[in-house]
């Protein structure tokens, strides 16, 4: 009895192994998935034929996808089973990864790698947490749940760098089927998950589910409109504004009379909770801005290719990844709200160094010590922000909280990456035309020609690309708008660094109050709950 027992337990220790390697392995590609398209950004306008303002939105679209219905998400893993959502969330990762593989347009991705994907993301966040926690117990969980966020960590940090060099030296249709092959392998293994059981209320709140994508959606999607010169942009927003003041009445009601809710809205009861949410959406508008603003700039001023652009990219990413591991160890008794106030003044001080650096620099490494500054100040945010927002929560709404805070962060994200970037590009097109028009070497019949030509493309094109297209024009006239493409461009990075740096200063500000507040005891399940 004693030998085939001793094989039974060593046989589920290795499945419980393999397990949670391949969990591990699902949020590196969930992580990575983002700053791969961020890298490739000139590659896939040249390959498919599209604008950057194109490319840009559907990365926008895709954290606004997430975001929007991670909540709803994570009920459907509720009602229908956390395994079910997992693998769920698993093929539209790989649906969206094959479409980008065989992508011969903008549609395409919008709608297999911004939607679907986004879906896929929405669902399998909630999912993988929960079955971690009925997978796993006790220090063997606690394991896991560190292996999965390093997991995330090292995606952060490596993925510009590893982006780069398969776009580069293979194409970044390489790096998008290499995800489908990894999530067809963690798929292999879904024999070894053993479903996690929901016990609570099964009722749904269809309404406040709604009116949270309408709210999200509007807001994002009105930038985005905007960014396109679309209609109707004040009624969008107007939109997605009201629907947000309408979930707060929705839920507020609902709890009144007993109803099931989206979400618990005495969760923002807590002082605490409310400035952390808030911090964290904050942070993430940060992120969102520095990572469309600089590998545009990067790829259409500097014209880098995608490895080029990941190793200007590094200095950020590396030093987020060492300061959040070196502050989650070396905290000690320091107040995590001091952790954070330093953590967003290094990043004010760096993302507002960059903006006069941005028109005189000649090489992406001038950008390295300012990206170093914001990137370390990333880091001590990352470290610090998740454990004081879940903290003061009792363990059996952590769950519900975390999913409020996953859900802040991607909106935050998805709206960074589209008013950085749609401010870029309008403030690129206004530039292109008040240069053009005062231009004394442009033919006056000429200059709105001109003008809605650089309007139109001069945003996806490098000098040496604008060149090669006015090669039939005369030598002055070519020159001219060269000229006018080199000067706009630097100046419209510089207006869209304004929003991670507003954000930046908005977030210091709200530290003074953080530091006016109790200290919370961090929740022993807040790590793990916190993959988001």
């Amino acid at each position: 009895m004693t030998e085939p027992t001793s094989s039974a337990v060593r046989e589920e220790a290795s499945g419980n192994r393999r397990l949670a390697l391949l969990l591990a392995m699902a949020m590196f590609v969930l992580v990575v998935d983002t700053s791969l398209m961020n890298v490739s950004i000139s590659a896939v306008v040249r390959d498919i034929g599209t604008t950057v303002s194109g490319v840009q939105s559907a990365i926008a679209l895709e954290a606004l996808v997430s975001a929007a219905f991670i909540l709803i998400g994570s009920k459907i893993g509720d009602l229908f089973g956390r395994k079910r959502a997992y693998v769920l969330g698993l093929l539209g990762y790989a649906i969206g990864a094959v479409a980008m593989t065989l992508a011969q347009g903008l549609t395409a991705i919008i709608i297999f790698w911004s939607i679907v994907g986004g879906l896929g993301a929405s669902l399998l966040l909630p999912s993988m947490q929960s079955l971690i926690h009925g997978n796993f117990e006790g220090a063997a969980q606690k394991k896991v749940y560190a292996l999965v966020g390093a997991a995330a960590a090292i995606a952060a940090a490596v993925g510009p760098l590893l982006g780069g060099f398969i776009t580069t030296y293979l194409s970044w249709r390489v790096a998008f089927l290499l995800e489908a092959v990894v999530i067809a392998i963690v798929l292999s293994g879904i024999g070894l998950v053993r479903d996690a059981p929901y016990t609570g209320p099964r009722g749904v709140d269809v309404v406040g589910a709604l009116v949270s994508v309408l709210g999200m959606g509007g807001i994002v999607l009105g930038i985005l409109v905007w960014q396109e010169g679309g209609e109707s942009v004040a009624a969008i927003l107007a939109i997605g504004a009201l629907a947000l003041i309408g979930l707060v009445v929705w839920l507020r009601r609902r709890k009144r009379q007993g109803r099931p809710t989206l979400i618990d809205p005495h969760l923002f009861r807590s002082k605490i909770f409310r400035l952390g949410i808030t911090q964290q959406m904050l942070q993430q508008i940060v992120l969102g801005g520095l990572m469309i603003a600089l590998p545009i700039y990067l790829q259409m001023v500097l014209e880098y290719d995608a490895m080029r652009a990941g190793l200007s990219l590094a200095p950020l990413s590396l030093s987020m990844f060492a300061i959040a591991m070196l502050a989650g160890k070396r905290a000690g008794r320091r107040r995590a709200s001091s952790i954070v106030r330093v953590g967003f003044l290094l990043v004010t001080i760096g993302t507002g160094v960059l903006i006069p650096i941005v028109p005189r620099a000649d090489s992406g490494w001038s950008l390295a010590v300012p990206l170093m500054v914001a990137g370390s100040g990333l880091g001590l945010l990352v470290s610090q922000l998740n454990n004081y927002t879940l903290g003061p929560i009792s363990e059996e709404r952590v769950s519900e909280a975390a999913g409020v805070n996953s859900a802040a962060g991607s909106f935050g994200l998805s709206f960074g990456l589209a008013f950085a970037g749609a401010i870029m590009l309008a403030t690129l097109s206004v530039t292109f035309t008040n240069m053009a028009d005062a231009s004394s070497v442009l033919p006056a019949d000429d200059k709105q020609r001109v003008a809605q030509a650089l309007e139109d493309d001069a945003e996806v094109m490098s000098n040496t690309q604008l060149e090669s297209l006015l090669v039939d024009q005369p030598d002055e006239i070519q020159d001219e708008i060269v000229r006018i493409n080199t000067d706009a461009r630097p100046i419209a990075l510089q207006v869209a660094l304004l929003i991670p740096l507003l954000a930046g200063l908005a977030g210091l500000s709200n530290s003074f109050r953080m530091m006016r507040l109790p200290e919370p005891r961090p929740s022993g399940t807040v790590g793990g709950l916190a993959l988001g």
